[in-house]
């Protein structure tokens, strides 16, 4: 997951807009006063941004408390600097003026306004979310499922939900996940109702509503795209959900409408389940995975070595159990977090954090700061999609682990039936995701628990445990810590398959869009680097997609992949 902080301030090369008169006198003075402006307050964020998003990797690592607090108070002084009334009335002047006319000094003024726009509320609610955001993190990232007295991690969770036939171990490791839910749901939901002040005193409807357009995304267009994702996407579920519980009904020796959530080997039924006659996991059993990577994207020409060498990869006590990236201070040093093991699983996550910080890594440096960042958060997912999804692809794991074109052909239906269904079991719970997360903030005193496997039933076709009352929903910790952005998973996936069409069709030259893992192929670093990492945010995201692949985003390539 990549990290979501803050959009930064940034410095900048200013080009004056010459002219004649009292007008140009104008135009000259407001570009002077935001450069001005801009200069000053880099020096104060640059060394801040950098010792917090330190102070939060670290965090993440030792799972402290007074790490995390660290991390918060630092979070909370940065937040200081934006929520200054009389700089926001600055930047509001600047903007409205429309004096700004250089593209790229415009994008920054936007960014910055944004910023300012998002920070304009009390410090002392400021403070209130930051705290209680760092407390809801510490209590998941520190939270151990009990399964028969005993704490287990989640890693050995996932490994029951995967393996086990028991039906009964598999309940008991469900609900000990969801334990997790109930003790941070309350403060869950005081932390939406407290951005749902601060969005409203902003003059949004909501917290979410707010998030999307100060994200450049317009509510309406992501709720048509959703619904258009829906009518695409459900039939063609339904018929790979009847092909799961089919199976499920044989391994599990049940009735189909005894079917739980606990039979589909994921605590969310994000992922898709392992019902055709090949694992993966084989092909990585005692394999370094993260070796593997790095002489992967070694040989695409995009070299990480600089990247591992200041992540943190392998499970410690303590220590977040997930994986994200983080760029620390725009200028190079980008960091991993991940809990590695040998298998399907944590090769995909692998390809896939490196895919963001190899976004990261080569973003242009000599773009402005403010400006050295992904087009937006789900371009950069995007990319670690492409190269996610390679730990499934047959031609993939013969070139860079080592199979026979016997085992490949042997495996090749099975591997796209599985992508495919992940992708459709995905695209599915980003649904669900999506629908909650909306509805939660424009009213949080509804029902949550009743809503939640209501859009359950609905989208994943999953049968709610019976008589069950409890705060499931907050089980999941995007809703707390990355608020309003999972959305951008689907988009990025839509663009994930946009990319891989356009490098197949416009780089490697080839009509055969099965048999491609990019191995060895330097082509693809180069047109990635030159296309898609350099520009970093210089140009809004559909006007990059449109420069890199001839088109805005679109979900046909999407579709043509994975539903037609």
């Amino acid at each position: 997951m990549k990290k979501i902080l803050m959009l930064i301030i940034s410095g900048f090369s200013l080009m004056l807009i010459n002219g004649c008169g009292n007008q140009g006198q104008q135009k000259s003075d407001m570009n002077k006063e935001f450069s001005d402006f801009v200069t000053k307050y880099e020096a104060k964020v640059k060394p801040l941004i950098k010792e917090m998003c330190i102070a939060y990797f670290d965090a993440a690592i030792s799972g402290k408390e007074e790490d995390y607090k660290k991390s918060a108070d630092l979070e909370f002084k940065l937040s200081k600097i934006y929520a200054d009334k009389n700089d926001f009335q600055l930047l509001k002047k600047i903007k409205e003026s429309g004096e700004i006319k250089d593209s790229i000094l415009n994008r920054e003024l936007i960014k910055l306004y944004n910023a300012f726009l998002s920070q304009q509320i009390d410090t002392a609610k400021t403070k209130k979310m930051i705290d209680l955001q760092s407390k809801i993190a510490k209590d998941f990232n520190t939270f151990r499922a009990e399964v028969n007295g005993k704490q287990i991690t989640d890693n050995d969770i996932e490994d029951i939900l995967s393996k086990s036939t028991n039906n009964n171990e598999l309940k008991a490791a469900w609900l000990a996940t969801k334990k997790s839910g109930e003790l941070v749901s309350q403060d869950v939901i005081k932390l939406v109702k407290l951005r749902n002040e601060v969005a409203k005193e902003l003059g949004f409807k909501n917290f979410h509503e707010m998030s999307l357009i100060l994200s450049d995304q317009k509510p309406e267009e992501i709720a048509s795209l959703f619904d258009e994702l829906d009518n695409l996407t459900r039939d063609a579920f339904a018929k790979c959900k009847e092909e799961m519980d089919n199976y499920f009904v044989k391994r599990y020796n049940v009735k189909k409408d005894e079917l739980m959530p606990w039979h589909y080997q994921n605590r969310f039924f994000q992922e898709a389940p392992k019902i055709y006659n090949v694992d993966l996991d084989i092909y990585y059993k005692d394999k370094n995975v993260v070796d593997i990577m790095k002489k992967y994207y070694d040989g695409i020409g995009i070299s990480i070595d600089d990247l591992l060498a200041k992540s943190d990869m392998y499970e410690k006590s303590g220590k977040n159990q997930h994986a994200f990236c983080i760029d620390i201070d725009n200028e190079g040093d980008v960091r991993v977090l991940c809990n590695v093991k040998p298998n399907s699983k944590w090769m995909n996550t692998v390809l896939h954090e490196f895919g963001h910080a190899a976004y990261d890594k080569y973003i242009d440096k000599s773009l402005p700061y403010t400006l050295r960042e992904p087009a937006h958060t789900f371009t950069t997912e995007a990319i670690a999609m492409v190269f996610g999804r390679f730990s499934s692809n047959p031609q993939w794991i013969k070139d860079n682990v080592g199979i026979s074109d016997n085992e490949k052909n042997k495996i090749a239906d099975d591997c796209f039936n599985t992508l495919k269904l992940e992708q459709l079991t995905f695209s599915r719970w980003a649904q669900v995701m999506y629908r909650f997360e909306k509805s939660m903030y424009e009213n949080p005193d509804q029902d949550l628990n009743k809503l939640w496997w209501d859009l359950v039933e609905k989208y994943q076709m999953l049968k709610r445990p019976t008589d069950r009352n409890a705060p499931d929903w907050a089980s999941k910790i995007h809703l707390a810590t990355s608020p309003c952005y999972y959305h951008n998973y689907l988009l990025g996936e839509l663009l994930a398959s946009q990319l891989y069409y356009t490098i197949i069709d416009k780089v490697i030259k080839s009509n055969d869009y099965k048999n491609q893992s990019f191995t060895n192929n330097k082509e693809i670093g180069k047109f990635l680097i030159e296309k898609v990492f350099a520009p970093g945010s210089k140009y809004y995201w559909n006007d990059m997609i449109e420069k890199a692949t001839g088109e805005k985003l679109t979900a046909k390539y999407y579709a043509k992949q994975f539903v037609n």
